[in-house]
């Protein structure tokens, strides 16, 4: 039974919440104090955070960097907020996925499964070895490495890299990029993508591997 977390400073929406996800068969808990909620979601340890970004005394943007900093743990921003702006800031700081309120139940329902069988289950990146042009990744590890150094990826990041490696040579669309992190491209839009694969071209550069990810305009990604 996956462990749910929720930090939500509304009681009536967090009871809710608790109860709906026990309602569909995750043990579900709430954070209610305030006080250095990273440090709480660092001691739960949860399988997946659900995330209120507008928090008292601290923006929940801050606690999403606070916590990836130390945690792969896959994050839900569920927010009032709803301009394109938010949810880029939002994704920017490490959040997996971004929930508008007023939310559909069966909605956030489906976000939390797919984020959490792309996270744990089998549709995760195998665990191999792929190397092209130096870089070598591995998956089992969630690390990629060249020329000595090495850099720690994001669940997102693993399983773009891997499916561009895996096709090195060829051009591979966004829309199939979409389907390998979330089953479908219902719930996602390009931004989102973008951004996730600015993150991945960052993590490269820090360990001195740059243009390695090409862009096709109006097709998608490439390995060379």
């Amino acid at each position: 039974m996956r462990r749910l977390l929720v930090v939500e400073d509304d009681a009536a929406i967090r009871d809710g919440i608790v109860e709906l996800l026990r309602r569909n068969g995750y043990a579900a808990a709430a954070v209610t104090d305030f006080a250095d909620v990273a440090a709480r979601v660092l001691d739960a340890a949860p399988d997946l955070l659900l995330l209120d970004l507008n928090l008292p005394g601290v923006d929940g943007g801050f606690v999403c960097r606070e916590v990836r900093a130390k945690s792969q743990v896959p994050i839900i921003a569920v927010t009032s907020r709803d301009t394109d702006m938010d949810e880029l800031v939002t994704l920017s700081a490490g959040a997996d996925d971004f929930v508008t309120k007023p939310y559909n139940d069966q909605v956030l329902l489906a976000r939390i499964a797919s984020l959490l069988k792309r996270s744990y289950g089998e549709g995760a990146a195998a665990s191999a070895r792929i190397s092209v042009r130096g870089v070598t990744l591995d998956a089992a590890r969630c690390e990629v490495t060249h020329d000595g150094r090495t850099a720690e990826l994001t669940k997102n990041e693993l399983r773009i890299l891997a499916l561009l490696m895996r096709s090195a040579g060829q051009v591979v669309s966004r829309q199939r990029i979409q389907e390998e992190l979330w089953e479908s491209d219902d719930f996602v839009d390009d931004n989102t993508l973008t951004v996730n694969v600015s993150h991945l071209r960052q993590t490269l550069a820090r360990i001195g591997v740059e243009g390695f990810i090409g862009t096709r305009r109006g097709l998608g990604y490439i390995v060379e």
